[in-house]
């Protein structure tokens, strides 16, 4: 589990074929004395498990799945791309940002991007925007942010300078991909609801009785 504050910025130094999945080795500007072998770390968005941790020389590895590759930007990174690092969450830390999985919902393109005053205005187009409310919450590569608008398939965001800098990205253009993640209470919710609802004798009264109204 993560929260969307990036921590660290990484440079994938190599991607190779591996067994049917590819290994990625990154090095990393995030402190890696707590990592083990084994530990989660969400790369751009996405939770991968760390097969290798050398943190005299700030490396990482790990192997990523067919389904990875295919629902996610991962499947794209080459040498030489910069990706946003964040390590799994402490039960005792501070939460900063909102629940993020790691679990990729789909792949979005950046249909706007305007410099208001020190910030950036940025729109992404997705397959589905049910899960996305004004003022509510969304991971764009591992990023978390307050969505600003929503109109039919896209939402918007505003970048701050500090956001912009540390995760780059308002480096990438128009056109360019992004891993999102929807938050999982929306995702949640409607499960609950359509299971519930596909009881017999749920109703407007038994709704009211339970508290729910």
């Amino acid at each position: 589990m993560f929260t969307g504050i990036v921590e660290g910025r990484g440079v994938i130094s190599s991607v190779e074929p591996y067994q049917g999945f590819i290994r990625l080795v990154i090095n990393s500007d995030m402190d890696l004395t707590d990592v083990c072998v084994g530990d989660s770390i969400c790369v751009n968005g996405v939770c991968l498990t760390a097969t290798v941790v050398s943190p005299p020389t700030n490396r990482l590895c790990m192997d990523v799945s067919p389904e990875t590759i295919n629902v996610t930007t991962i499947g794209k990174a080459r040498p030489g791309s910069s990706v946003n690092l964040e390590k799994a969450m402490r039960a005792d830390s501070r939460f900063g940002g909102h629940i993020v999985s790691g679990h990729v919902d789909c792949v979005g393109k950046i249909v706007e991007k305007r410099q208001i005053g020190a910030g950036f205005l940025v729109g992404f187009e997705v397959d589905s925007v049910r899960y996305v409310i004004e003022k509510g919450s969304v991971a764009v590569d591992g990023v978390s942010l307050t969505v600003n608008r929503v109109d039919r398939e896209r939402f918007w965001v505003m970048i701050i300078p500090h956001t912009s800098t540390l995760t780059g990205l308002t480096d990438k253009k128009i056109n360019d991909t992004v891993n999102i993640e929807f938050d999982m209470i929306g995702k949640y919710v409607e499960k609950f609801v359509s299971v519930w609802s596909s009881k017999p004798g749920l109703d407007e009264q038994t709704l009211q009785k339970y508290g729910f109204m």
